[in-house]
């Protein structure tokens, strides 16, 4: 069974309809939560029409649950509104077969309170405003993400192979999940251009085509899903944590991003008299990007762990820089002269969240735009070796103040998601900070 992730039937009565047509049972009502996991409730066909009208009633703190799915006091969502509800509406546009479950499609789902006021904090509002703002502007953003990640023995919880063999073919095809995954997601709109193994032993990278800004997030949200409900039911386990092993690669989800004029339909970054085949929006986009990194780096590494990925001579950024074809780079530019143009920030972690991602970026764009500052210029060699470049935020904790105090960046994004994101985050680094860890143990307990 084949479908795509845009249905031709654009009324609900005529999606409603094909889905009867292909034997669908049960609708998933999915809600993206502050991480990018999916939050859902399952609907049977004949209740769907309903929901779709009214909405469908949800326990409203869900969007900011913390990473261990504590309720977080301070989250606005709670006590404040005494635990209110709050209600789902699915954007058909949305609607897709699940290929990968029994007779079920699903439907991604904005959030509302019963008086129709969106919840400013959930990651797919705050896409769509970023996304409204630089329309004002005059251009369209695209959107490409390129996801790696480990796949596990659910067992043992250690990477199926060993060793370091990128790209090496026995590996590519050494479980089924790869092969699954190439040929179920393109059902769900996911265009694959490439899979492989990656640098590490069990990790992988798939490469699919860039979309619309916020398609893109909608996309990611359900690649990353997907690959961790193919891998579960051939009994492996994939997981995005960005740096699940102390001796192997961290993941990534480098962001490839263009504008395209709404004037002439044309892509905005390339200018063929530039020596660098950039034009001026793409030297402001860039440097919004370079100049708000470490308050964007909060939204793109949002947890303790993704700051074990940020060292060098590992294809991760360490310093604010950018650089032409530098894969040591923050952002680099993909000049090719042609209307693939574009800018890569290699920023952000295989375990941030699509949506939170892309708002990021293209927040620090729209700055970049408005500000109109050149970036400076491109180094020669890598830039990881260079030393006059502004460090990268070490650590959450320097991420979460760098969001607070960059009133620019955090006006776009609104008081209430930074409230909200920052509280939730907070909470999760207390944990953190008061957990005691094996290497604590292995370094201090006997000798001590």
């Amino acid at each position: 069974m084949t479908t795509t992730h845009h249905h031709s039937a654009t009324t609900l009565d005529g999606l409603l309809e094909y889905w009867q047509e292909q034997d669908i049972r049960n609708v998933l009502f999915e809600l993206p939560d502050m991480h990018g996991i999916p939050r859902s409730k399952i609907v049977p066909l004949n209740k769907v029409q309903g929901f779709i009208e009214k909405g469908l009633n949800m326990y409203g703190g869900t969007v900011t649950l913390d990473t261990r799915s504590f309720v977080i006091s301070g989250t606005k969502y709670n006590e404040e509104v005494n635990y209110a509800d709050q209600v789902l509406k699915p954007d058909i546009s949305t609607a897709a077969i699940v290929p990968w479950m029994n007779n079920t499609a699903r439907l991604i789902c904005d959030a509302y309170w019963t008086d129709g006021t969106p919840l400013q904090a959930s990651p797919r509002y705050l896409l769509k405003q970023v996304v409204a703002e630089l329309d004002t502007l005059g251009y369209q953003a695209v959107v490409g993400l390129e996801y790696e990640f480990y796949l596990l023995d659910s067992a043992t919880m250690k990477p199926i192979f060993d060793g370091l063999h990128i790209f090496n073919t026995a590996r590519n095809v050494s479980s089924p999940v790869i092969e699954r995954i190439v040929e179920l997601l393109p059902q769900m709109g996911i265009d694959i251009i490439t899979a492989n193994c990656e640098y590490g032993p069990g990790q992988f990278e798939i490469n699919y085509g860039p979309h619309e800004a916020i398609q893109a997030g909608d996309l990611g949200f359900t690649f990353k899903n997907g690959v961790k409900m193919i891998a579960q039911q051939l009994k492996y386990h994939a997981t995005f944590m960005t740096k699940p092993f102390s001796d192997q690669s961290a993941s990534g989800s480098h962001t490839h991003v263009s504008l395209i004029s709404k004037e002439d339909g044309r892509n905005a970054f390339l200018d063929s008299d530039d020596r660098h085949g950039l034009s001026q929006s793409a030297y402001h986009f860039m440097q919004g990007m370079l100049k708000h990194a470490p308050a964007a780096m909060a939204l793109m590494a949002p947890t303790p762990n993704c700051y074990h990925r940020f060292v060098p001579h590992h294809f991760a950024p360490i310093n604010v820089s950018w650089g032409l074809e530098d894969r040591s780079a923050m952002i680099r530019a993909k000049n090719s002269y042609d209307s693939r143009t574009h800018l890569e920030n290699r920023l952000p972690t295989a375990l941030s969240n699509p949506y939170l991602t892309t708002a990021a970026v293209i927040a620090s764009g729209i700055l970049g735009l408005k500000e109109a500052q050149m970036p400076p210029e491109p180094v020669q060699g890598l830039a990881e070796n260079q030393n006059n470049f502004d460090p990268l935020p070490a650590t959450l904790d320097e991420a979460l103040h760098a969001l607070e105090r960059d009133e620019p960046f955090r006006a776009l994004l609104g008081d209430e998601f930074v409230q909200v994101f920052t509280t939730m985050k907070r909470s999760e680094l207390a944990r953190f900070k008061a957990y005691v860890t094996d290497w604590e143990r292995d370094e201090y307990l006997e000798i001590f």
